[in-house]
């Protein structure tokens, strides 16, 4: 199959010559991601050279015609062919050659009043939300007790996390410590979302959703908690030549824009690669000397990303940096970059790749739609990789959505 594409404006005129069948999908699949990847939200696929599609192409199609419809996307079948159109026609599908109805751009009329700001990697355009919110953050139980896995019953602390609230720490879903005691982990909230990594062999993230009167509930070991209104939506996307932008820039970024020191924030980015660490055993089963940091066991408590994961993903990123001393909150945090004042804590659930529409995003939703789906990957305590020569650095992020508001200093 020949496939040929050329961008008009924000419309990517893709056209195809050759059979659509079980073969060719996947590498129809692979130009179309590449494309959507570039931030292509509009698609318009030449068919007239299409002598054949089965049902696999039409999986194709109807994929990309959902994907992008559902952020304000369009994916449309142009020209098409006399056997791809009847075979269209049989199925049931002439919606995928219509015409698009035009209708108002609710996203386009709030993204004229915009900011648009450019940093030495990155592009970014800045909405206000409640200019004039901070957010309360609160130190769950004592992080001290990580060294020597000194967790135990009485260090279990109950928290709930509205849609009005995020955290990050150490935790598990279940009915009380007995219950969670083998497989406390990293986890993170946000938007009434909430996801940690067991450390019971399985590997596999859990997760719960508010939905009604239930609101997720985790067994918390230490963590943050931070709740209250964002003050500012911040979309990005890294300069072509920089290819991507550094968590610890991004976050100095954020910094600058509501001209504070301190700052909570909830990302939901495509990822160039996320470099940290999670727990492999719980700390709440016994006290052990040393552990989970001291060599030679560390690797049979903690795993560590040797080289950047979970590239050409999501990621949804929650945390607190400061760039000040906060000492209600210091001993939880850790350096962002080498060389650097800035410090903090900031936990990733990892996701299969899926594109973000463009303009002014509800957190909620955002962070909702990601769960229902895609799969959790990984929860990850984002981390640096500094050493010198093989240290593979920080986080790295392409595109996506920040939503920051600065700390209140009266923390309680």
């Amino acid at each position: 199959m020949e496939i040929n594409t050329q961008q008009s404006g924000e419309t990517w005129q893709v056209s195809i010559n050759g059979r659509l069948d079980g073969y060719w999908a996947d590498h129809l699949i692979s130009a179309l991601e590449d494309i959507v990847r570039q931030g292509a939200h509009h698609i318009r696929l030449d068919m007239a050279n299409v002598a054949y599609i089965s049902s696999a192409g039409i999986r194709v199609l109807l994929m990309f015609y959902k994907q992008l419809g559902s952020i304000q996307g369009s994916f449309f079948v142009t020209s098409p062919s006399e056997n791809v159109r009847k075979v269209l026609e049989m199925s049931g599908l002439k919606v995928l050659f219509a015409a698009p109805v035009s209708k108002p751009d609710d996203t386009k009329t709030s993204a004229t009043s915009a900011r648009k700001l450019e940093g030495p990697t990155a592009i970014f355009e800045v909405f206000d939300l409640s200019p004039n919110a901070k957010l309360q953050c609160k130190v769950i139980g004592n992080p001290d007790l990580l060294n020597g896995c000194r967790f135990t019953e009485g260090d279990v602390h109950n928290i709930s996390f509205p849609e009005t609230s995020f955290g990050v720490g150490l935790g598990a879903f279940g009915s009380d410590f007995r219950d969670c005691q083998n497989r406390f982990g990293e986890f993170l909230t946000a938007a009434g979302a909430a996801s940690y990594l067991p450390t019971d062999n399985t590997n596999v993230p859990d997760y719960m959703l508010s939905t009604g009167t239930l609101v997720p509930e985790m067994k918390v070991l230490y963590g943050l908690k931070c709740e209250g209104d964002f003050s500012h939506l911040v979309r990005f996307e890294a300069k072509k030549d920089a290819g991507s932008i550094t968590l610890s820039d991004l976050i100095n970024q954020c910094l600058e824009i509501i001209k504070v020191n301190s700052v909570g924030m909830v990302a939901v980015a495509e990822s160039a690669g996320l470099m940290g660490a999670s727990l492999r055993k719980s700390p709440a089963v016994a006290a052990a000397a040393g552990a989970p940091f001291e060599h030679p066991g560390v690797r049979e408590w903690i795993s560590f990303s040797s080289e950047r994961s979970h590239t050409r993903g999501v990621a949804l990123v929650a945390g607190v940096a400061i760039n000040d001393s906060m000492q209600e909150v210091q001993n939880l945090l850790r350096p962002l970059n080498a060389g650097s004042a800035l410090v903090g804590h900031f936990h990733a659930a990892a996701f299969p790749y899926r594109p973000l529409q463009k303009g002014v995003l509800n957190l909620k939703s955002t962070v909702t739609k990601l769960f229902e789906s895609e799969n959790v990957r990984d929860v990850l305590h984002l981390l640096t990789d500094d050493r010198q020569i093989s240290g593979a650095g920080q986080s790295e992020f392409i595109r996506g959505a920040c939503w920051i508001a600065p700390l209140r200093k009266d923390q309680s």
